[in-house]
């Protein structure tokens, strides 16, 4: 009993502290989101916040996920079964709108000391993860599925701090769809409509079905996506 009301108060505290920097974030901008600055407002001393979070990364980590949560559960549940293009093309859109509506928090994840990417934005690569592999299930990438999916979170960051370094008033409308189509056009195949035949289409359809294949060993499959993803990063000849 004693140790359910502990892990109650132990939460309500984290709670506690996450909703002041984030309340922080909201009303002062990332730099006002320190240690110290936290600590005062939730109420607490410094060395909970280490306690609680391990060091700064680890508060920001946990004010990501929850300004975040929403919008990535909203984001998984968006993955429609229609045209994978339609959706990654809507997916792309919510998360463009997303970041240029909460630039304090795209700069506080930018001051993060470790070089990996937050839970929350783990997540949402996840995400994007799944649209990629609908494109290459319906043979519709050139390039294979890890090179599409860097390709893609690279240009829809790139896009949202090249828009959030802009003033309002002097942001190019177009920029975010141009940017898109500008990936779209490196990573699809040429005529969507049309079956794809070439060697590097076929091997990149292909490499999504391997995982389901009967009959073979994990050690079988694993040789089997080893042989087609060299086959499609080994130099082509004409």
């Amino acid at each position: 009993m004693a140790a359910a009301q502990d892990t109650t108060s132990r939460d309500d505290v984290r709670s506690g502290i996450v909703a002041a920097a984030s309340q922080l974030l909201r009303d002062e901008g990332a730099t006002a989101v320190t240690t110290r600055a936290v600590a005062q407002a939730a109420g607490v001393q410094a060395p909970t916040i280490y306690r609680l979070f391990g060091d700064k990364d680890g508060l920001i980590d946990a004010v990501a996920e929850h300004v975040m949560a929403t919008y990535v559960s909203a984001k998984a549940a968006a993955v429609a079964e229609g045209d994978p293009v339609a959706d990654l093309r809507s997916g792309w859109r919510v998360h463009v709108e997303f970041g240029l509506a909460n630039p304090e928090l795209y700069a506080l994840l930018g001051a993060r000391g470790r070089g990996g990417p937050s839970p929350a934005t783990a997540a949402g690569i996840e995400v994007l993860r799944t649209r990629v592999r609908r494109l290459a299930a319906a043979g519709l990438l050139r390039v294979d599925e890890q090179r599409a999916l860097m390709m893609i979170h690279a240009a829809g960051n790139g896009t949202i701090l090249a828009l959030l370094a802009t003033s309002e008033e002097k942001r190019d409308a177009g920029l975010s769809d141009a940017m898109l189509d500008a990936v779209l056009s490196s990573i699809l195949v040429t005529a969507p409509a049309t079956p794809d035949t070439t060697m590097s289409a076929v091997a990149v359809t292909f490499a999504t079905v391997v995982p389901d294949l009967p009959g073979l060993s994990d050690a079988e499959r694993a040789l089997m996506t080893e042989w087609l993803n060299r086959s499609l990063t080994a130099p082509h000849t004409p």
